[in-house]
């Protein structure tokens, strides 16, 4: 149990910096940027999936947080999101290097996981068109109104603390609930569902990767790199993988649950696709 509370502590205070960081540069063009700059922001264009994808690859799971208030606040499209989400490495780098993987194995991941983010956040963006709210501003006063904590009444360093403290709670509460359940159920357990199965290994490997914690993506890359799971399986599974990011979604951007499902589910069936296409093509790193 004290592994347990540690480790929650640890990953949700590797968190703050990039929550208040991000909610400080919001606060501020809430209250100091026009209209004007709002929208070029919001409207960055077929570069915002490229950027998106390039930031994601940074081996920390705060950029896919920072990411989700973002769009949450309309300043990046739906697709932006999404390339964050599935280029995200969370700790996948970190267990690579110190397990002294090949430079050509951790290069190949890195690349493939930003084509995906890359491509499929093009194709959300600019030929499926599937998320109309993105023109759609909600700034942080509305976000106030909402959690009734008059945060928009404060200063800018005030409100954004404040703002950074409620979402670290949030995500304090359902990461100390999930890694007791991790703690519990074991990391073997995990394996044995996984392992070399066709389709149903990158279908389920996707399922790990969508739990909102840093040991999904250990769980992965472990396994990959110890040969109990296919190239695909893996890629699905560290695709999905986009830390607490889609924590941080649903607890923000909670007025439009249908939308956040949306984002799941692409996030989800992206995932799969690409793993299941790795395993057909017998494609291997």
């Amino acid at each position: 149990m004290t592994d347990v509370i540690l480790d929650t502590l640890l990953d949700t205070l590797k968190l703050l910096p990039f929550l208040f960081i991000t909610y400080l540069v919001l606060e501020i063009i809430e209250r100091k940027a026009e209209s004007g700059s709002l929208k070029l922001v919001r409207q960055s264009g077929v570069w915002g999936p490229v950027v998106g994808a390039a930031l994601g690859l940074v081996p920390q799971c705060g950029f896919s947080a920072s990411a989700s208030n973002l769009y949450a606040q309309r300043l990046i499209s739906a697709g932006t999101l999404l390339a964050v989400f599935l280029s995200t490495s969370d700790e996948m780098l970190p267990i690579m290097i110190s397990s002294s993987a090949g430079a050509g194995l951790i290069f190949k991941v890195l690349a493939t996981k930003l084509i995906a983010g890359i491509v499929v956040g093009l194709l959300i963006d600019k030929v499926f068109r599937l998320f109309r709210h993105d023109g759609e501003h909600v700034d942080l006063h509305e976000i106030c109104e909402q959690e009734h904590c008059h945060c928009d009444e404060k200063g800018v360093l005030v409100s954004s603390i404040l703002h950074t403290l409620q979402i670290a709670a949030f995500i304090l509460i359902i990461t100390f609930l999930l890694n007791l359940v991790i703690h519990y159920v074991g990391e073997d357990t995990l394996a044995g569902i996984i392992l070399n199965r066709p389709i149903i290994g990158p279908l389920l490997s996707a399922v790990v990767g969508l739990i909102p914690n840093c040991a999904s993506s250990i769980v992965i890359t472990e396994l990959f790199l110890s040969g109990a799971m296919s190239t695909g399986a893996m890629l699905s599974g560290l695709l999905c993988a986009s830390g607490v990011g889609l924590l941080v979604l649903f607890r923000i951007n909670k007025r439009h649950m249908g939308e956040n499902l949306k984002l799941l589910c692409t996030l989800y069936v992206s995932s799969v696709i690409i793993g299941i296409v790795f395993d057909i093509l017998r494609i291997s790193f």
